[in-house]
């Protein structure tokens, strides 16, 4: 009887083990998740991206510019395509800037992506292509030409 006891015993210490362990990840991340406000950038809210203290001064300038009443954050900087592409960026985006704010490895001035600049560019002329057709057509369809070469604070100017 002495042996069955001691498997009884460490199985009980092992499933008290396994709880313990399974208990506190799901603690650490239900923490995790409540503390970055996760819920919060499934919508469209723009004070979502403020949620980061780096972003207060973007936030600031898009709320007293010329965007504010016309575009949010996601209108400018998520494809306009499928909702599939939306989220998939979004997700992207969000594991990206999650893991930077988290471990502080984001440079002073933040730039901009190459594959985001394309979605900006393309979510300008979403708006604007009335405003600008003219320059691709006298400029040439093959020529480089994007919206941010020469506004590149549309949307966040101070």
């Amino acid at each position: 009887m002495a042996a069955s006891s001691r498997k009884f015993s460490k199985a009980v210490l092992v499933r008290v083990i396994a709880a313990v362990f399974v208990g506190t990840a799901i603690g650490v991340v239900t923490f995790g998740v409540a503390y970055a406000e996760v819920p919060s950038y499934f919508g469209s809210d723009p004070q979502t991206c403020a949620n980061c203290h780096v972003m207060q001064p973007y936030y600031d300038a898009w709320r007293v510019g010329g965007h504010a009443a016309h575009a949010t954050c996601n209108d400018c900087h998520l494809p306009h395509g499928s909702v599939v592409s939306k989220y998939l960026t979004k997700a992207e985006d969000g594991l990206l800037h999650g893991s930077k704010f988290t471990f502080g490895n984001y440079p002073v001035n933040i730039t901009i992506r190459d594959s985001s600049l394309k979605i900006v560019n393309d979510a300008c002329l979403d708006c604007h292509t009335g405003m600008v057709e003219n320059l691709f057509i006298s400029k040439g369809k093959d020529t480089e030409l994007t919206c941010t070469r020469c506004h590149a604070d549309v949307g966040h100017r101070n």
